[in-house]
C-alpha cells in the first residue's frame, strides 16, 4: 500500500472510531463490497479508491455532519433508521420475572410448609403519589406470594421514630425485606440517607444501604441486593440480546438511585460507561456515540431523535406529567426521550409508562424473594464463615493464663455473624461475651436438630482427667479444624469453687473458653440473678409468715388485695390462687368470710420450709444460723441455714426450662414448705412467681464465649453435679443444635463422672428436654486410673509421687474396673461410648495400650489418644473422628427408668444399675416422706442422687469399682419446679466450705493496668 493510501486508511478508521457510522459504501468495482461493513475492510481496499487526505480537524469542529464523501466512499453518517424501533416492554418482562418468582415462592413452601417471604413497607405521611406505588407494589407482591405488610407512620413521625420502627422491623425474622417509601411525608425534617443507612442491609431488598451500594461499587454483585431500578435496566437490556460486553454505553444522569448504580453495574458487565450530568460538555454528542443509551435525567422529553446513535438501545428512566389538553384529566406522563423521534432511530426503546416502572416493583419483589431464599438456606443448610484463629503453640506449655491471655480473642459480634445469629439476637456484655435471645430458637424452629455429644469423665480424682479441657479441644478440633459447625455446652462456673481450691472452669494448656477471667467470674451476672431471685423467695416466706402472726383475717385480707382507683381488684397471681382453692369468683368483695380466711392465710408451717437463703461463695458458717433475732420480729426466730447458690432450685429451673413461659411455670411450681394441714405451699401461693421471673429473664438467654481457636462456647446455668443435677441448660443445648444444623456437632457436658452427670444428663435433662444424645465421649487418664487402683494420696502443690511418674502397668491393671464401670453405664442407655485417654509426657506406650485394650474389651465404640492440652484441635482429631464416626451410628438412646415407677424401685435402679451397689436403705424420715409424697402426686417424678462424686459409694474415700455395698438415703426433698425429688445419699453438704489455704491467697490484681493474676 502507498504512504497516501495509508494515511487515507487512517483516517477513515479514525473517522469510524469517532462517529461509528452504519456503513460505508462503496460505488466502484464488485457489488461484493457494495454495503461491506468498515468494520471488515482491510487497509489495502480502504485504500483502492482513496486519493485525498481527509480532514480531521474538519470532522472534530462538525457537530452535524450527516455525510462525508471521500471520493469512491460514501460514509453515511445520519444513519437515518429503516424502520420503527421495537418496543421494549417492562410489561411484558416484569410478567415473565413474576411467573418466574411464583415458582419460586411455591418451592421454599414445599420445602418448608407455611414459609413465606414477608416485606414490610415504611410510608411516613400520606402523599397520593407515594400511595400509588405502594398500592402497586403491594398487589404485585399478593399475586407472587409475599406477605406484604404497609407500616404507616403520621406526618408527625419524627426522625427518631421512624429509626425505632425501622429496628424493631429488623429484628423480625419473620420480615425479610424492608422498604422506606421515599420522599417522607413529614413535619419534620428527616434525612433519606440515615433513614436508608438504618435498614438492616440483609433486608435493604431497596439496595439503597450504604453496604449494598459499596458492593455494587466494587462489583460484588452476589451478595448484596442490586438497586431496583438499574437492576430492571439490566433485565431489560439483557432481553434485547445485544452484547452489553464491548458496548458504549451512556448514562446521563448521576444519582445515588438510578444514575450512579446503573453505571457500575454496566461496567461490571463489561461495557464501556460514560456518565453525563448537568455539567457535561457537548452531552448530545456524547449521547450520539451511544450503543446503550440509558436516560434518568428528570426532565421532559430532553433527548431527542438527533441524540440517538442509530441502531442504539435506548433506556427511558424517567416519568414526568406534562400539559395534554387532548387528555380528559389535561396532563400526560412522558419519559425524558422523546419517544417519537428517538424511535425512529433506536433498535429498542422502553415506552413510559409501562417501561422501566414495572421492572422496578419487579424487582423490588425478586430481591424480596431472593432475602427470604438466603433465610430459608441459613435455616434448612446452615453453614458457617467461621474463620479460626491461629494458635501459636509453646512446649512447654505455659500456664492456663498465660495461654490465654497471649490469644487475642475476636469481636463477639463478629463470631456471632459467623455462626448465623442476626443482630438483633446478640446482646453484647462488652466486646467479648454476648447473651442471645431465645427469639434465634424460634426463628431456627424449623431447622434440622444436629448431633448431640455429652462428655462424661470416670470417677474424678485430685489428678483430674481433664474433662472440660476435652470438651473444649473436640470442639476446636471439629469446628477450626475438621471444618464441620459445632459449638461447646459448658456450664458457667461457681465462684465459690474459683475462689476456693479447685479453681476455675475455663479448660486448660490450649483447650480453653476465653478471655478466661471473665468466664470465671461474674460473667453475665445469672448466678447474681439466681441469688437474688432465690433470696427474694426466701424473704417473702418469713415476712408472710410474720404479716400472718400479727393480723386478723381482714386486715391481712384488705392489705393483700389493695385498691385501684377506689375499686379492689386481684392480680393475676391471686386470681390464680382463687382458682386452685376452687374459689371461683373475681369480685374481692363477693368473697365470704371462710373463703377470706382460706386465701389469705398460708399457714405455713416453719418446721417444714425447705427453701433456704443461697450466697456464691465457699462459707462454712451458714450451714447452720438463726434468724429473725432482731426485736422487730417479734421473737419469730427459727433455724436455718444457707446453701450455695448453684444448689437453688431456681438454677435447677434456669438450666430445665425450655422458655421464658416454661420457666415462669416451673417457678411457679416450686414447693418452699407445707402448710399445718401437711399440702405444698408454692411459689404461686406467695405470689412471688411473677417477681421472680422477671429477676430471671435476661438470665435464661445463654452466653455465647469462644475457645482459644475462635469457635463458638455457649456458657449457661451451673447446677453442681453432686447435689444437684450437674448439665449446662436446655436453652443452650437446643440453640446449639438448631445453630449447627443437621450436619453439625454440640458438645454438651455432664458434670464428674456417669454415675454422676451423664445418669442425671440421661434420666433428667434429656427426659425433660425430649433430646435424645447420640454418643457419650468418655474421659480418663492414666494418672487417675492409677489412683482408682491403689495409688498414693495426692496433696495439691507438692510433687507427685513416682507411682505416677513411671511407668507401673500393675497398678493401671487395677485401676481399669472403674473405667470398665463408666463405660458399661454408658451403653445402659443404648449410646456409643468413645474413650478419650488424655496423655501426659510420662504416659508410656504400654499403658495406653493397656487402656485402649481394655476400653474395647469392655464395649466401647473407640478409645483414642488426646492431646488438646498441649496441642489445641489439632490434637483431638482422632477423637473428632471417633465422635463422627459414632454420631453415624442408630440412635438407640433409652432411659433407665419409666416415671411411673415407685420412688423406691427407681433409686434401686439407679443404685444398682449405676453404682453397683446391692441394695439402697431408706432412713424413716425418707420412708414418711415418700409416703406424703405418693399422696401429692410427686412419686411419680425422677429422682436426682445427691451424693459424693469422689467415689461409685457414698463414702468419698473408697475409689475404683466397688461391689457389695448399700446405698443409705437419709433425706428427700421435692423440687417440683424442676421437676425432681431430691435424695440425699451420704453425708453431703450443700454449702462447701473455704480450706486452709484457699486459691484466693494467690489473686491478685495489677492496680496500673487491671490484669488480674491468680486465676487457674
Amino acid at each position: 500500500m502507498h504512504d497516501e493510501g495509508r494515511l487515507i486508511a487512517s483516517a477513515l478508521r479514525s473517522l469510524a472510531l469517532f462517529a461509528r457510522p452504519r456503513s460505508f459504501s462503496w460505488p466502484h468495482r464488485s457489488q461484493s463490497f457494495a454495503r461491506k461493513s468498515c468494520d471488515n475492510r482491510t487497509e489495502e481496499e480502504l485504500a483502492i479508491g482513496a486519493t485525498i487526505v481527509f480532514d480531521h480537524r474538519r470532522l472534530q469542529n462538525t457537530k452535524r455532519l450527516k455525510q462525508v464523501s471521500v471520493l469512491g466512499w460514501s460514509v453515511n453518517m445520519s444513519g437515518e433508521s429503516t424502520g420503527a424501533a421495537k418496543v421494549l416492554s417492562g410489561n411484558d418482562a416484569s410478567s415473565d420475572v413474576k411467573e418466574e418468582l411464583k415458582k419460586r415462592v411455591e418451592a421454599m413452601g414445599q420445602k418448608l410448609p407455611g414459609y413465606r417471604p414477608g416485606l414490610a413497607i415504611v410510608q411516613i405521611g400520606g402523599r397520593e403519589d407515594s400511595n400509588v406505588y405502594i398500592r402497586m407494589k403491594l398487589k404485585n407482591a399478593e399475586a407472587i406470594g409475599i406477605k406484604a405488610s404497609h407500616v404507616k407512620m403520621p406526618r408527625t413521625t419524627t426522625e427518631v421514630e421512624v429509626l425505632l420502627k425501622l429496628n424493631e422491623l429488623n429484628q423480625d425474622p419473620n420480615i425479610h425485606g424492608i422498604i422506606v417509601q421515599m420522599p417522607p411525608d413529614s413535619d419534620h425534617y428527616i434525612n433519606p440517607h440515615t433513614i436508608t443507612d438504618a435498614v438492616d442491609p440483609e433486608k435493604d431488598v431497596d439496595g439503597l444501604h450504604t453496604v449494598n451500594e459499596g458492593r455494587v461499587a466494587t462489583g460484588d454483585l452476589e451478595n448484596g441486593f442490586l438497586p431496583c431500578t438499574p437492576n430492571g435496566v439490566m433485565e431489560l437490556i439483557k432481553r434485547t440480546g445485544v452484547k452489553i460486553a464491548g458496548s458504549d454505553a451512556v448514562v446521563l444522569g448521576r444519582s445515588k438511585i438510578v444514575g450512579t448504580p446503573m453505571s457500575e453495574l454496566l461496567k461490571w458487565h463489561h461495557a464501556t460507561v460514560t456518565v453525563c450530568h448537568s455539567k457535561t460538555r457537548d452531552l448530545e454528542l456524547k449521547a450520539a456515540a451511544a450503543d446503550i443509551l440509558v436516560v434518568a435525567i428528570g426532565r421532559a422529553e430532553m433527548v431527542k431523535e438527533s441524540w440517538i446513535k442509530p441502531g442504539a438501545v435506548v433506556i427511558d428512566c424517567g416519568i414526568n406529567s406534562i400539559d395534554d389538553p387532548s387528555k380528559k384529566s389535561g396532563k400526560r406522563l412522558v419519559g425524558d426521550v422523546d419517544y417519537q423521534g428517538a424511535a425512529k432511530r433506536a433498535s429498542w426503546i422502553t415506552p413510559v409508562p409501562g417501561g422501566v416502572g414495572p421492572m422496578t416493583v419487579i424487582m423490588l419483589m425478586r430481591n424480596t424473594v431472593l432475602a427470604a431464599e438466603k433465610m430459608l438456606e441459613r435455616l434448612l443448610q446452615p453453614k458457617w464463615n467461621l474463620r479460626p484463629l491461629p494458635l501459636k503453640i509453646q512446649s512447654p506449655v505455659p500456664s492456663d493464663i498465660s495461654v490465654a491471655r497471649a490469644q487475642v480473642p475476636k469481636e463477639i459480634t463478629q463470631l456471632a455473624d459467623e455462626i448465623g445469629l442476626m443482630k438483633a439476637e446478640v446482646h453484647p456484655y462488652g466486646s467479648k461475651k454476648a447473651k442471645i435471645s431465645l427469639s434465634a430458637i424460634k426463628r431456627l424452629a424449623a431447622s434440622q436438630n444436629g448431633k448431640y455429644i455429652v462428655v462424661a469423665g470416670i470417677t474424678p480424682t485430685p489428678l483430674g482427667e481433664g474433662k472440660s479441657t476435652t470438651t473444649v479441644g473436640l470442639a476446636q478440633a471439629l469446628s477450626a479444624h475438621k471444618k464441620v459447625n459445632a459449638i461447646a455446652c459448658v456450664r458457667q462456673p461457681s465462684q465459690g469453687p474459683t475462689f476456693g481450691l479447685k479453681g476455675g472452669a475455663a479448660g486448660g494448656g490450649y483447650s480453653q473458653v476465653i478471655p478466661m477471667e471473665e468466664f470465671n467470674l461474674h460473667l453475665t451476672g445469672d448466678i447474681h440473678a439466681v441469688t437474688a431471685a432465690n433470696n427474694l423467695l426466701a424473704a417473702q416466706i418469713d415476712a408472710r409468715m410474720f404479716h400472718e402472726a400479727s393480723q386478723s383475717d381482714t386486715a391481712l385480707y384488705n392489705r393483700l388485695v389493695h385498691s385501684v382507683k377506689g375499686k379492689k381488684e386481684f392480680s393475676k397471681i391471686q386470681l390464680k390462687r382463687l382458682q386452685k382453692l376452687g374459689i371461683d369468683k373475681t369480685d374481692p368483695n363477693s368473697l365470704t368470710p371462710e373463703e377470706i380466711n382460706s386465701f389469705a392465710r398460708l399457714d405455713i408451717d416453719p418446721d417444714t420450709i425447705t427453701w433456704v437463703r443461697v450466697v456464691d461463695t465457699n462459707d462454712r458458717f451458714l450451714r447452720g444460723i438463726t434468724i429473725g433475732q432482731s426485736e422487730t420480729e417479734k421473737n419469730m426466730t427459727r433455724k436455718t441455714c444457707f446453701n450455695i447458690s448453684v444448689a437453688s432450685e431456681v438454677m435447677a429451673v434456669l438450666a430445665l426450662a425450655s422458655d421464658l413461659g416454661d420457666m415462669k411455670e416451673r417457678l411457679g411450681r416450686m414447693v418452699v414448705a407445707l402448710n399445718k394441714k401437711g399440702n405444698p405451699i408454692t411459689c404461686d401461693d406467695l405470689g412471688a412467681t411473677g417477681a421472680l421471673t422477671i429477676l430471671m429473664k435476661e438470665a435464661l438467654q445463654p452466653n455465647l464465649m469462644q475457645t482459644l481457636e475462635g469457635s463458638p462456647v455457649l456458657v449457661h446455668a451451673g447446677p453442681f453435679a453432686n447435689i444437684a443435677h450437674g448439665c449446662s441448660s436446655v436453652v443452650a443445648d437446643q440453640l446449639g443444635l438448631k445453630l449447627v444444623g443437621k450436619d453439625g456437632y454440640v458438645i454438651t457436658e455432664a458434670g464428674f463422672g456417669s454415675d454422676i452427670g451423664l445418669e442425671k444428663f440421661c434420666n433428667i435433662k434429656s427426659r425433660s428436654s425430649k433430646l435424645n444424645p447420640d454418643c457419650v465421649v468418655l474421659v480418663t487418664s492414666i494418672r487417675a486410673l492409677k489412683m482408682h487402683g491403689g495409688g498414693p494420696a495426692v496433696t495439691p502443690g507438692t510433687p507427685l509421687p513416682k507411682e505416677y511418674l513411671d511407668e507401673n502397668i500393675d497398678l493401671l491393671t487395677k485401676g481399669l474396673p472403674n473405667l470398665n464401670k463408666h463405660i458399661d453405664n454408658g451403653k445402659k442407655f443404648n449410646l456409643p461410648v468413645v474413650v478419650a485417654i488424655n496423655v501426659f509426657a510420662s504416659d508410656t506406650a504400654d499403658e495406653i495400650a493397656l487402656v485402649k485394650g481394655a476400653s474395647l474389651n469392655s464395649g466401647a465404640f473407640a478409645a483414642v489418644v488426646c492431646q488438646h492440652w498441649a496441642q489445641g484441635g489439632a490434637g483431638a482429631l482422632d477423637l473428632a473422628d471417633a465422635v463422627m464416626k459414632a454420631c453415624d451410628q442408630p440412635n438407640n438412646f433409652k432411659l433407665l427408668y419409666l416415671n411411673e415407677m415407685s420412688i423406691e424401685k427407681k433409686l434401686h435402679t439407679i443404685a444398682t444399675e449405676i453404682y453397683g451397689a446391692d441394695k439402697v436403705e431408706l432412713s424413716p424420715k425418707v420412708q414418711q416422706i415418700i409416703e406424703k409424697y405418693i399422696e401429692q402426686g410427686f412419686d411419680k417424678l425422677p429422682v436426682c442422687m445427691a451424693k459424693t462424686h469422689l467415689s461409685f459409694t457414698g463414702d468419698p474415700n473408697i475409689k475404683g469399682a466397688p461391689k457389695g455395698f448399700s446405698i443409705l438415703i437419709r433425706d428427700l426433698i421435692i423440687s417440683a419446679g424442676a421437676g425432681f425429688n431430691v435424695a440425699i445419699a451420704g453425708e453431703i453438704s450443700r454449702m462447701p466450705g473455704l480450706t486452709t489455704r484457699p486459691s484466693i491467697y494467690d489473686m491478685d490484681i495489677d492496680v496500673e493496668t487491671e490484669e488480674i493474676e491468680g486465676l487457674f
